[in-house]
């Protein structure tokens, strides 16, 4: 069964559609937050089961853009408006920020890991593979990890 509620930064967003696999976002997810920024950083047509949700107090979110980038100061800003919600982040910095503020996170490769687990994909494998050949930062080690914390074999 999905869970409810997710917030997804821009990188989540960027990564996944390289690797035609944003979808993975609404078999985890019943709902999947951005903001307006995000929207407008990702700069590709969204599907219509991704919500752009203002900020409804933009104070936090020019707070916490002093040390994150615009996208994650509005993913974090809205996490914290909104009840019950996971937020989707992959840089180190803005992760540290987040568990300090005591908001739930995961990564991109924890979305692809979780809907392996749910039996929503065949295979976090091929889908972490496919990564690899991207520009997107990820030590081998770590897709390793990914891969038996998924229950398959690297």
């Amino acid at each position: 069964m999905p869970e409810s509620l997710v917030i997804a930064d821009t990188s989540c967003l960027i990564l996944l559609s390289k690797v035609d696999e944003l979808a993975i976002l609404k078999l985890n997810y019943n709902r999947i937050l951005i903001t307006p920024e995000i929207a407008n950083e990702f700069n590709q047509d969204l599907p219509d089961w991704i919500e752009v949700i203002g900020l409804k107090d933009r104070g936090l979110q020019l707070l916490l853009q002093d040390s994150l980038d615009l996208g994650e100061s509005t993913a974090l800003a809205l996490a914290i408006e909104t009840d019950n919600a996971t937020v989707i982040l992959d840089d180190l910095k803005a992760r540290k920020l987040a568990q300090k503020l005591g908001l739930k996170i995961t990564g991109t490769i924890g979305v692809i890991i979780k809907a392996k687990l749910r039996g929503n994909i065949p295979s976090a494998k091929a889908i972490l593979n496919k990564i690899l050949s991207t520009d997107f930062r990820i030590n081998s080690k770590t897709v390793e990890e990914a891969i038996k914390l998924a229950g398959e074999s690297p």
